[in-house]
């Protein structure tokens, strides 16, 4: 059973920083994209950033720009995203997604299976 655990998430003022993980089980990394969505309140989902299955080539919004990075450890399993230089408009619950393809891509209906999310919020 393919399951998605995030966490990591929580309250920073703005400049600081987070790191969100990933938990994977039931699949292998090796054969699967993994990306980060965020949703703000009243919007849709928003591609930050995602990582390729087996080159672990990586792909940031431009939003995200320098300030985030994605990465992975396939020994353990995770997928983690580094959130530095925090903006208020980073708040909103980060999801992370899998889907068994081998190219990036930030389309969130083309993603078969997603966490339960985990809330971001960045103070002023």
């Amino acid at each position: 059973q393919v399951q998605l655990v995030e966490s990591g998430g929580g309250l920073v003022q703005a400049g600081g920083s987070l790191r969100l993980s990933c938990a994977a089980s039931g699949f292998k990394l090796d054969y699967y994209v993994i990306t980060w969505f965020r949703q703000a309140p009243g919007q849709g989902r928003e591609g930050v950033a995602c990582i390729s299955s087996s080159t672990e080539k990586t792909m940031h919004a431009d939003s995200a720009g320098d300030r985030f990075t994605i990465s992975r450890d396939k020994d353990k399993g995770t997928v983690y995203l580094q959130m530095n230089n925090l903006h208020p408009e980073d708040t909103g619950v980060y999801y992370c997604a899998a889907d068994y393809r081998y190219r990036c891509m930030f389309d969130a209906w083309q993603y078969q299976f997603w966490g339960q999310g985990t809330q971001v919020s960045v103070s002023a």
